[in-house]
Order: structure tokens, then sequence, then C-alpha cells
């Protein structure tokens, strides 16, 4: 059939953190406009990050968001104590990575099994799919579970922890406390390979392969381990700079359709961040028991496909698992709880990877401790663009399927980046106009 008009409108999407719509036009074959809209007010949380105490940020950024308020807290720490060059290191560096192995079961499991897998499955939610499978369904709220006392024993509480602070945290666990989760660690193991297994059984749309070779993946990269906190970023492309000069080349600008802000580096770069370029640039640092799984998935260094994302992070989630149960099994609790961070007047960059890419923190302190400025660049910014593209790249190749079909797939697509937790809904409502002919 030749489409000579097709006008895919989403309205309203459901379920979101703030609130949204998509829009697709196709003329003659060929895709015209596409403009995922987002129409939520803004939070102002920069504005209010303005003139507070240059300790507040760590606690201020984790209300930016209920799933994964670690993040937020991390790349605020790091920024800030870059400053005054402050490292934690020991003990207290592994509570920290502890504490994001909570952050992403919990969050990776939640996208995965609830607001992703039901498109693949083909029902509307994950309460329908806890009915057709309901022993795997009660591992996997079992995994999710796990990471939620992650946070609670580490952080405070399970959601906007409470006890972390620059430097470290406001008191670190007992070995008892951290042993404690290993009965659930070793449980949740063993649901996280039973979900990979599920999930790996899903059918997945085929992409153009122009998509798959013009995306750029920029992730951070450490020399010794799979990335939560620290190192450069990097992409398959040949970038690789540290972190203040990631800040200096990262451009925010505005869209007409949009009150979220579009990031690029150097004025015109569009990349995509997040599970598959971590994936990408870090898969030889995972462990050989973690290949060992990709492999017999069929998951290989190089995962391009959108739509496989879901492989990945079910992959980061059992390494995650792994990771937590290797720094509870050498801890030993530091004698202080913290470093000492004092104010320094200057500038300060922070990056870590949040479940769904880098977030990126930049803030300017004076000499009294008061924050004058404050940048934060969410990866739902520096995915937006790259959303987009799929969404051309995909309608103008897979024109032949039906209004439904096409529809629901364009759903998927922008459910492949998990763009915040609510925005990965699973319900949308479209309408499609096709002209006679």
């Amino acid at each position: 059939m030749t489409h000579k008009t097709l006008n895919l409108n989403v309205p309203t999407l459901t379920r979101v953190e703030g609130e949204g719509a998509m829009h697709v036009t196709v003329k003659d074959g060929i895709v015209d406009n596409v403009e995922l809209e987002i129409y939520e007010p803004p939070r102002m949380f920069e504005a209010l990050l303005r003139g507070r105490g240059y300790a507040e940020p760590v606690d201020i950024t984790a209300r930016i968001c209920g799933i994964c308020p670690v993040a937020y807290q991390m790349s605020a720490a790091h920024a800030i104590e870059s400053i005054g060059g402050v490292v934690p290191g020991g003990a207290i560096r592994e509570l920290r990575r502890l504490l994001y192995c909570g952050e992403w079961i919990e969050s990776h499991v939640l996208h995965i099994a609830f607001l992703h897998a039901p498109d693949f499955v083909g029902v509307d939610s994950g309460i329908e799919i806890a009915r057709l499978h309901p022993a795997l369904m009660a591992e996997v709220l079992h995994l999710k579970k796990t990471g939620n006392r992650i946070l609670d024993v580490v952080g405070g509480r399970p959601i906007h922890p409470v006890n972390v602070r620059l430097g470290g945290f406001y008191r670190a666990p007992t070995r008892n406390e951290l042993e404690s989760l290993s009965a659930d660690l070793e449980r949740a193991h063993a649901g996280a390979i039973s979900m990979l297994e599920w999930t790996s059984t899903f059918e997945f749309p085929s992409i153009p392969v122009r998509l798959a070779n013009h995306t750029e993946y920029v992730s951070l990269r450490h020399p010794g381990e799979y990335p939560f906190n620290e190192g450069r970023i990097v992409s398959n492309r040949g970038l690789d700079i540290d972190v203040e000069t990631f800040g200096e080349r990262l451009r925010e600008y505005q869209v007409a359709h949009s009150t979220a802000l579009h990031a690029v580096l150097d004025d015109d770069r569009r990349y995509q961040t997040g599970p598959l370029a971590r994936w990408m640039n870090n898969a030889d640092l995972v462990p050989a028991s973690i290949r060992a799984v990709a492999d017999e998935l069929g998951v290989g260094a190089t995962e391009t496909n959108p739509f496989r994302s879901i492989l990945v992070r079910g992959l980061e989630v059992l390494w995650a698992v792994e990771e937590a149960q290797r720094i509870i099994a050498t801890y030993r609790r530091p004698s202080r709880p913290a470093v000492d961070v004092a104010p320094v007047a200057g500038t300060g960059h922070g990056c870590t990877e949040a479940p769904r890419g880098v977030l990126y923190h930049r803030y300017d302190i004076d000499a009294a401790g008061i924050i004058t400025d404050a940048v934060i660049v969410p990866p739902t910014s520096q995915n937006q663009a790259a959303i987009e593209t799929d969404l051309r790249d995909f309608v103008e190749s897979h024109l032949d399927l039906d209004d439904h079909t096409l529809g629901h797939r364009c759903e998927q697509v922008i459910r492949n980046y998990d763009p915040c937790i609510s925005c990965a809904t699973h319900f949308l409502r479209f309408s499609i106009d096709r002209d006679a002919s």
C-alpha cells in the first residue's frame, strides 16, 4: 500500500511523571515530522538550589525522582566534592556502589517486568503478566524488593534516602546489617536469571540498518569496573574526555514542542545514553559469569537494536546482584562514615550512571559555601532527540504495518529508553488518519 498521508497522534501519555504526547506525520511515504512533546511545567530544581548551602544538594536533588534518587545524590556529591579534590575511597566508596546496586535492581526490574514486558507479551499491564506467570512474577517482585532493601539498609529508607551526605554517609551500616541481605540476594540472583531467560524468548522488532549505524553511544568508562560513579566519558565513536570537559561541551536547547530541554554535544552532535551505551563501552569489564549468561542468551558485546535494551537491562540487574554480593562479602565497617568536605570556591562537575543513562551535575560555589549556579542534565534530555530519530526511522521503514500495529510499535520505541520511570508508560491513546489512497 502507498501511504500518501499518515498522522500518528498520541495526545496524552498516561502514567507519566509530568505529561507528554507524540506526533508523527508522513507525506508520500516519507516521515515529514516527528515530535515527542513534553508539556509538563518546569520543576525549577536548578533555581531552588541557588542560594542554598553547598551540602544541601545531596538531599534536595534526591527529591527529583522517587525511583532513581541515588543517581541524583551521587552526581551532586561527586560534583561538589571535586571542587576541593575530595575522593572518598575504601569502604565508603564501596558503600556508594552498593547503594547504586540497590537502585539499579529496583528501577530496572520495575521497567522490565511491569512497564516494558507487556509490550512483548501482548497484554496491557504487569498485573496481567502475573496472572499468566504467577511463579515468575513472585520472584520478580522479590528481586525488586531486594533492591529496595539495599536502599533501606545503606541509605536509611528505600525512597529518597536520608543517610547520604557529602563525603559519604551519616552512619555506616554494620557488617551484620549488610550480611542480613545475603539470603535475599541469593534468591534474587536466581530470580534475575529466570527473568532474563523469560525476556530472551520475546520477539524483537527489526530496525533499519541506518538506525544502528548513525547512533553514537555515550557512557562512563572506568578502567577497572563496570561504571556507576566514576570514570571518563567515552563513546563508540572515539569520544574520550573527562567529566569537566563533557560539561563544557554539553549544550541544552529549547524546542518549540517541548518544555523538556534537548541536549547535544558540540552544538549538533546527537547521541544516546543508557544501558546499550554502557554495555557497548564496558562489556569487557563484566565478570566471566555475566559474560557467560550473555553468550547463552545471544547478547553480543555490541547491541544496537533498541528493542533489545530489555535484555541488557536484565544483564545489568544480574551484574548488580553479583556486585552487591561481592561488596558485602568483603565489607569492613569504616572507622568514620564520611570524610570531611569543606566549602571551597569554584566549579564542580559530576557524572554518574543513572539506570537510564548519564546524569550530569555542575555547581558553582562561592567562598562562603553558597551555591551561585546549578546545572542538572538528566538522561531524558540527552535521549529525547535520539528517541525522535528512532521514531522517524522506524515509522519510515515500517509503513507496511497496519494502523494498530504501527502505533503499538511506536509506543515501544519510546519505552525502549525508559526516559523516566513514569514516562515508560504502558498505554497510549492514539489516532491515525490516512487519506483514501
